[in-house]
């Protein structure tokens, strides 16, 4: 653990203490959930915001691949985050079927935006 050992082991003890306290106070498991609601908009948040400077840094080249082409993009791009709205539904409701859907329907759209940038770099 080098020279900080004291550090974390104080972090890790931190850790257990708060996950203790969530399992063991009355009330925690809701305090844990927001907790976890409140981290996964950062999370989903930051994820758009990475989305908009993508999109503002590389527009000229979006706009510049042809039409077809953009499409297929906008459409692999929309397949893939309706997938992933969908994970929890899909892999609880829907079984093995509605987890091998899932893989199907990402890679899908992983492959539609691959074959995109594959077009555009044969230029």
């Amino acid at each position: 653990m080098g020279p900080d050992r004291g550090k974390h082991i104080r972090n890790i003890l931190i850790i257990v203490v708060l996950a203790a306290i969530v399992w063991r106070v009355p009330g925690g498991a809701t305090a844990g959930s927001t907790i976890s609601n409140i981290l996964s908009i950062i999370f989903v948040g930051g994820l758009l915001f990475l989305g908009f400077r993508l999109y503002m840094e590389h527009r000229e080249t979006i706009f510049g691949l042809e039409e077809r082409q953009r499409g297929v993009l906008y459409a692999g791009l929309a397949l893939i985050a309706i997938t992933l709205v969908a994970t929890g539904r899909m892999w609880q409701d829907g079984g093995s079927l509605g987890a091998v859907l899932w893989l199907a329907l990402i890679g899908a759209g992983v492959y539609a935006v691959y074959g995109v940038w594959r077009a555009y770099r044969e230029y």
